[in-house]
């Protein structure tokens, strides 16, 4: 596996409450696999995505890349982690609205170290990969919901990570946009190796684009089933 869970689980104090949102779970992708993770609200999908994405941290079990495992990382190897290994997107598209397409994309690129010509000429071939050669100088409020979450899978692609990891990113569209997002990433793993993990409520989506889906509920996996043929 390239990125995983290892009886991960995660559990919340709220108040005198212990929430558990995860629940000993087992669970990963290989390389150029795309996983599509589904279950109803609180079933742990978020949860799970963001331990993957080292935004948060198991409260038992472990997490690996490249079967090594994240937990004696220090807060900074963990930054690293988070901007080289792994890349985010959201059902909030998350961009800054006062930047262009083409400067929200080059910002990422920056945090990256890239200087110059060669940071303006990488933010114009990512925009170009997911179809907005024509839409880089405009801002977020100019361009389609659609259009909007391009840019933010630009920008989560922006240095080279091998695992994508998607919250909902088709939540706040509409079906024909939804189905062209989800191309455009199945696109990626067949020509590029990169890894995809889904979370979305959508099992037509899923069942049309993904290698495999994963099912949750209350915390824990219920179906971890393959879709290839």
């Amino acid at each position: 596996m390239l990125i995983e869970t290892r009886d991960a689980s995660r559990v919340y104090q709220m108040g005198t409450n212990r929430v558990v949102a995860l629940d000993q779970v087992s669970v990963g992708a290989e390389e150029g696999e795309f996983v599509a993770i589904q279950g109803t609200s609180g079933s742990g999908k978020s949860t799970l995505l963001n331990l993957l994405g080292g935004l948060d941290r198991p409260t038992g079990g472990e997490v690996l890349f490249d079967s090594k495992p994240l937990g004696p990382l220090t807060k900074k190897q963990m930054a690293r982690y988070r901007r080289f290994s792994v890349g985010m997107i959201f059902q909030n598209f998350n961009l800054i609205p006062t930047m262009t397409a083409a400067e929200n994309v080059r910002l990422a690129l920056a945090f990256g170290g890239i200087r110059g010509a060669e940071r303006r000429k990488r933010a114009e071939d990512l925009l170009e990969r997911v179809g907005l050669s024509d839409r880089m100088e405009h801002r977020p409020a100019e361009l389609s919901g659609g259009e909007q979450q391009r840019v933010a899978i630009a920008r989560a692609l922006a240095n080279h990570p091998r695992v994508l990891l998607a919250d909902e990113p088709t939540g706040n569209l509409d079906s024909m946009r939804a189905h062209e997002l989800l191309a455009l990433l199945r696109a990626m793993v067949d020509r590029d190796k990169l890894t995809v993990l889904l979370v979305t409520h959508d099992r037509e989506l899923a069942t049309g684009f993904a290698d495999r889906i994963v099912v949750m509920k209350d915390g824990r996996v219920q179906e971890n089933d393959s879709l290839i043929q």
